[in-house]
């Protein structure tokens, strides 16, 4: 029989303290707040003891008294998030029971937490290395995981510092070698024709290689091409197509080869978010560079840009060469904790090959090579990618399809938008790029808080497909919106408020298309992207240089160039809704 806590005598209460100690520090273990000096008032320990108790025992005792003998299984990491368990009121009162009366067979039935069997999976989320208030500052003590993630947030920052300067820079170079808006959407459209080439090889190079050698090298030709792009365009204007051209195929392999960086490195769990920040650095690149470029320019001029910009790159690189693991299995500074979380995540569904020179069998799915090392990494053989079934599945074209349509916007308000504000609004060249800001920078917050919120969904309970839904639907249908009220602005402030939030509902994609990817086949993540980024590569050839020719044949009339954008909108909500799943399709 069970004790109401108020009829707990003075007695019982001191001689449970030790029991209720010793409980209290594992609440303090999962996170509850530091225990204070013992001359607090007494109100206040009783309050923060019953806050300890709601807030982190109260979950753990729930699931003994729901499961019996069972040990408490600890929820999954979602970056600090606990697992929601069911209560009652019955519950309640038998948790707080026991605690003041620990020394009754009852209360210990309730309290006594068997230790988890060495080596299991409760043990290793138990001591899994996270971020707290201590250690944030202090990279070093990051979990290795977190360190791949930022590092590859960093890259795509310089992806999209290096393709939005000649948005920027072209102003200028168009006085000096007197190009017209078409010479101009052709300069512009260039990035593409060599971004479009490298969209599958990419993906295939990234999953057979591993994401981490293949985004490397990305990143050095990108840089590199950037550097000696003043020096293509005082050469001749073939040249400095060229130079474009090799600087969208570095670039072209950025989101494969990231997406199997994820897809090896970060669990199902924790996906939705790490994929939204590392896309909203894309963002965020927009938004730093416009505003270096235009201090640049003025101080030392437009070639100065493009010599920053790509050293930038090569500083990178080499922290990505020396700081980073190329898979949880070969990485030497990953702790064996942090290791089998990765691995026995369910959502990472992939092959592991021993690479040991000393063994000559092959794996079903793998590539048996010979290191010397003995480090374990994902590997794929050529017959092991089901190409035919790809391209025969409704999802995969729902995100073909939706992908290009998300892209035809997103890449035309890109590489136009300075333009437009330039032109349509009347700003200088800093004025300009200063307002160009704030799309950007909506677009970095929208991202990184529909990350959030996709988590969030699948966290209570919801689809897989449903969430997809909802967030590319959000994507699609507020940039229709807003994209409709900025042709008919009255103001140069409406203007730059509703291109804000058009490009910042579109950044709900990243949980949306951009996330569904790992959905529906984590083991082939690099190379569905890679071919569903061949179709979004199709707008930023045909829709960027579409757009010169539109502003020259029409006397720069906008809402054509709008227009189109919010037909494609309208085009991918339709058929994303239609035919777009979030459960696995392939193995």
């Amino acid at each position: 029989m069970y004790l109401d806590e108020r009829r707990c005598s003075r007695s019982e209460r001191v001689a449970s303290a030790p029991a209720f100690a010793s409980v209290l520090s594992v609440s303090l273990r999962r996170g509850a707040p530091s225990q204070k000096s013992y001359d607090e008032p007494r109100c206040a320990q009783k309050s923060r003891a019953r806050s300890a108790v709601r807030g982190t025992l109260t979950p753990l005792l729930f699931e003994r008294l729901a499961d019996g003998a069972r040990g408490p299984q600890l929820g999954r990491s979602d970056f600090g998030g606990q697992r929601a368990l069911s209560s009652s009121k019955m519950k309640r009162k038998q948790i707080c029971s026991a605690l003041f009366m620990s020394d009754s067979p009852e209360g210990r039935s309730l309290l006594e937490i068997p230790k988890p069997a060495e080596g299991s999976s409760a043990d290793a989320n138990n001591d899994m290395p996270r971020l707290t208030t201590a250690n944030v500052l202090n990279p070093a003590a990051w979990p290795e995981r977190y360190k791949v993630v930022f590092m590859t947030f960093i890259s795509f920052i310089i992806c999209n510092m290096d393709r939005i300067n000649v948005s920027i820079a072209i102003l200028p170079m168009a006085k000096t070698y007197g190009w017209s808006q078409s010479t101009v959407g052709i300069i512009q459209s260039s990035f593409f024709w060599g971004y479009v080439l490298t969209q599958i090889p990419g993906g295939y190079l990234a999953s057979r290689f591993g994401g981490k050698a293949v985004l490397g090298a990305g990143v050095v030709a990108w840089s590199l091409m950037t550097f000696i792009t003043p020096m293509a365009a005082s050469h001749s204007l073939p040249a400095l197509l060229v130079a474009r051209a090799l600087l969208g195929i570095g670039e072209g392999v950025a989101m494969p080869a990231m997406n199997q960086m994820i897809s090896s490195w970060v669990p199902s769990s924790e996906r939705s978010r790490s994929l939204s920040l590392i896309y909203s650095g894309m963002y965020l690149g927009s938004v730093v560079g416009l505003l270096l470029c235009p201090q640049l320019i003025i101080s030392f001029g437009w070639p100065s840009v493009f010599y920053t910009f790509g050293a930038l790159g090569f500083v990178w690189w080499a922290g990505w060469l020396f700081g980073i693991g190329s898979s949880p299995e070969a990485c030497a500074g990953i702790s064996d904790a942090e290791k089998r979380f990765i691995l026995d995540d369910s959502g990472n569904s992939r092959k592991e090959v021993d690479f040991d020179a000393n063994d000559d069998s092959g794996d079903e799915h793998g590539n048996e090579e010979s290191s010397g090392s003995g480090n374990r990494v994902v590997a794929l053989q050529d017959g092991s990618i089901p190409w035919l079934k790809f391209f025969q599945n409704p999802a995969v074209w729902a995100i073909n399809i939706s992908h290009f349509c998300v892209t035809w916007g997103y890449f035309v308000l890109l590489t136009w938008l300075p333009t437009f504000f330039t032109m349509e609004l009347g700003f200088d060249l800093s004025s300009s790029s200063l307002f160009a800001i704030i799309p950007w920078l909506a677009m970095f917050v929208f991202a990184n808080v529909g990350g959030q919120i996709a988590d969030r969904l699948l966290t209570m309970g919801l689809s897989r497909t449903l969430v997809r839904k909802t967030m590319q639907t959000i994507g699609f249908l507020g940039p229709a919106a807003f994209l409709t009220l900025v042709a008919s602005a009255d103001s140069a402030m409406a203007a730059v408020t509703y291109m804000s939030f058009a490009l910042g509902l579109g950044s709900f994609s990243q949980s949306g298309v951009y996330s569904n990817h790992q959905d529906i086949g984590p083991r082939y993540a690099g190379i569905l992207l890679g071919i569903s980024n061949t179709f979004a590569a199709v707008p930023g050839i045909v829709g960027v240089a579409l757009t010169g020719v539109l502003l020259d044949s029409t006397g720069g009339n906008w809402n054509v160039v709008f227009g189109i954008a919010v037909g494609f909108y309208l085009l991918g909500t339709i058929v994303y809704n239609s035919f777009a799943s979030g459960e696995r399709q392939f193995e």
